[in-house]
């Protein structure tokens, strides 16, 4: 707009300059230079009134062209800023809850970090107590003896059932012994069990604080073990009371850890103990063994039931052969009192009643007597039926 402004002032100009020319030929007797002059301040005073003008609408409607785009530019802004302001306010909301549940949570976790400190509290004196105690030989062996009970019941072998404690005999070579349990089998046969393990190292080396120190007790624990083998093994308990057994016996070891790291250290132990007879076997070994026997107590349990039941079948076929000849006999006499029924019938009928008809023709009586009738069903005679095998 302004350079129109400024073009169109730049031809009036021209116009003028033409002017003056043609006016200056025309005229000679005017001063050219004050003509010049004034022509001159003519055009500079319409030149900057145009050029203010033209200034001055090119603002205002540079303005109002702005003021437009601000304007477009603010509403495309403000449908910009909904969406984020819903979101921002979700966002708020989710902020909130979560930190209602951080809340919730932290008391959750102080509560149960105090029952842990409790809890952990509690189980370390446990621990201890239970260390202590099973250092004494006599304490030591009835927790071992609780173990194996908890074994053998958790298997299925209830206590005087399937098992004996504290059985003794002597083998053929006059060595006495006395397991802790003596499973019995299904086939008569027993499997004892020792549970004497000795601990004591195992403990010392719990308790020591120096490397070196617990390797040298695990290296006595695992010789006291393999010592309680070899004298294990020496027992020869499957050949006690004359009767069949399997030919080894069964150390039982009350911890997992206890026979793990005696393993580990005498690393041939298990070997040496299998060439022995001696069976090493932790809770989770031995309770997979009495599952087994279990499991054949219930087989041999079905199979005499099974014997039982033939017996039994048996037994009701001798049985039911007695019921179905007296049923026979029952029928064949039924038989005979309706043929006998009938016979009787017959015999009022044709001699009695013929007479007893004639009272009313004298007097005697005035209803007429029903003729009895005969009995037309008989007994049904039991049928044998071959079955489709027969």
């Amino acid at each position: 707009m302004l350079l129109v402004a400024l073009l169109s002032l730049a031809v009036a100009a021209v116009a003028v300059v033409w002017a003056t020319r043609s006016a200056r030929s025309a005229a000679s007797s005017v001063d050219e230079a004050a003509l010049a002059q004034r022509m001159a301040a003519e055009v500079r005073a319409q030149v900057g009134e145009a050029a203010v003008d033209a200034l001055t609408a090119n603002n205002e409607q540079f303005l109002a062209l702005a003021e437009q785009r601000f304007e477009k530019q603010q509403e495309k802004t403000r449908n910009l800023l909904d969406p984020f302001e819903v979101q921002m306010k979700a966002i708020d909301e989710t902020v909130g809850k979560l930190r209602t549940a951080h809340e919730q949570d932290k008391g959750a976790v102080e509560k149960m970090s105090v029952e842990m400190a409790r809890r952990i509290g509690e189980l370390t004196t446990s621990t201890t107590t239970l260390s202590e105690a099973l250092r004494s030989p006599t304490a030591r062996g009835a927790w071992g003896e609780n173990q194996l009970r908890n074994v053998i019941e958790l298997a299925g072998m209830a206590p005087y059932c399937d098992y004996d404690e504290q059985a003794s005999g002597e083998n053929r070579e006059g060595v006495g012994g006395r397991p802790d349990v003596r499973v019995r089998m299904p086939n008569g046969a027993h499997l004892a069990v020792d549970s004497k393990v000795p601990l004591s190292a195992y403990l010392d080396a719990q308790s020591a604080t120096d490397p070196a120190d617990v390797e040298a007790h695990l290296v006595r624990h695992a010789a006291a073990l393999r010592a309680h083998v070899n004298a294990l093994a020496s027992k020869k308990y499957w050949e006690q009371n004359d009767g069949p057994a399997p030919e080894f016996v069964v150390l039982f070891v009350p911890g997992e850890s206890f026979l793990a790291d005696a393993l580990r250290t005498d690393v041939p132990l298990l070997q040496d103990a299998m060439e022995k007879r001696v069976l090493l076997a932790s809770p989770v070994n031995l309770l997979a063994l009495l599952w087994s026997v279990a499991r054949g107590w219930q087989e041999a349990r079905i199979a005499e039931n099974a014997r039982h039941i033939a017996d039994l079948g048996e037994d009701l076929y001798g049985r039911m052969g007695k019921v179905l000849e007296h049923l026979g006999k029952t029928g064949r006499g039924l038989d005979q009192a309706v043929r006998s029924y009938n016979e009787l019938i017959g015999s009022v009928e044709g001699r009695l009643l013929v007479t007893l008809r004639r009272f009313p023709e004298l007097g005697v009586g005035t209803d007429d007597l029903d003729s009895p009738a005969e009995l037309e069903t008989l007994p049904r005679t039991p049928e044998v039926h071959e079955g489709p095998d027969a």
